[in-house]
């Protein structure tokens, strides 16, 4: 059968667009990989009404509240490719099958690759970070770290100084007078010496241990990851891409559509920077544009 709309990605930004594509009465169906980027974060912070939850529990309910509606379709499966079909699109399944479709929508996120240091990778998303707005508060007035990695990561040290007293760690690398001065203005102290390891009990951190011996105290540390796109129907359907200081993000307009009309793209692959507040509203507009579009062609 052809469907309405095709949803690649069945966390935040896909069931929002689910849910207002089937509330307009169209057939849909959601794929996905069981695999949401904030799998590692026991909590979501700054989403209305749901701050301190679990990411997966919310995610639970909307898929349980989607399944109500008769028209959708929430299918555990890896799509493989995507390509234009007539007038509309066609997505392969890594298990066989093709699956067609007017609108396709994209939303199969991100993801993280962290750097190799001892310690770093089993806490992160509990007190290896990203977004202090996200998880930062629950670390107030105690020592924090910023793990430099890209040139952003001097910003990202000067914001993270506002929940308390705040240390770059450069592993390593070197900053010029003007970054040392932004970091002197902020009270940011600079640890030049490179990182050896995290320790602390279980996801707890403790310390940071550095190669020359010495032990920074650390409550949590944040840093910006190298984040890449899940999937590669972006390059396969030749979308625009934007760059950005943290790295490539698919080009949309104010409708969330893409370069290539019909598809469009939501969430953290369409957007900088990420949070689930985002991620849903973006969804809602990607599902709100596809059924207008559906509408009247």
């Amino acid at each position: 059968m052809r469907h309405d709309a095709i949803i690649v990605g069945g966390g935040f930004a896909g069931l929002a667009a689910a849910t207002y594509l089937v509330r307009g009465r169209r057939n849909v169906v959601v794929l996905d990989t069981g695999k949401p980027r904030n799998r590692f974060a026991a909590a979501s912070h700054g989403f209305l009404g749901q701050d301190g939850s679990d990411p997966q529990a919310i995610m639970a309910t909307a898929r349980e509240q989607l399944l109500r509606y008769p028209t959708v379709e929430l299918v555990e499966k890896e799509v493989v490719h995507a390509q234009v079909d007539g007038d509309g699109f066609s997505v392969d399944l890594a298990t066989g099958g093709t699956l067609v479709a007017s609108k396709l929508i994209l939303a199969f996120g991100l993801t993280d690759e962290l750097p190799d240091i001892p310690g770093l990778r089993q806490r992160w998303g509990k007190t290896v970070l990203h977004c202090p707005y996200c998880h930062g508060i629950e670390f107030s007035d105690q020592p924090l770290g910023v793990l430099y990695r890209v040139p952003m990561s001097v910003h990202q040290a000067s914001l993270i100084a506002e929940w308390g007293p705040t240390t770059l760690f450069l592993n390593g690398a070197s900053l010029g007078d003007d970054e040392m001065a932004i970091l002197a203005a902020r009270k940011v102290q600079v640890e030049s010496v490179a990182i050896a390891g995290l320790s602390g009990d279980g996801t707890e951190l403790a310390a940071i241990e550095l190669q020359d011996g010495r032990t920074r105290e650390i409550a949590a540390l944040y840093t910006a990851p190298d984040s890449r796109f899940s999937s590669p129907l972006a390059e396969q359907l030749g979308l625009v891409l934007d760059e950005t200081p943290m790295g490539a993000i698919i080009r949309t307009d104010g409708e969330k559509m893409t370069s290539v009309p019909g598809v469009y793209a939501a969430g953290d692959i369409a957007r900088m920077p990420h949070a689930v507040a985002w991620a849903v509203a973006d969804g809602v507009t990607a599902g709100v544009s596809a059924h207008r579009a559906l509408v009247f062609g």
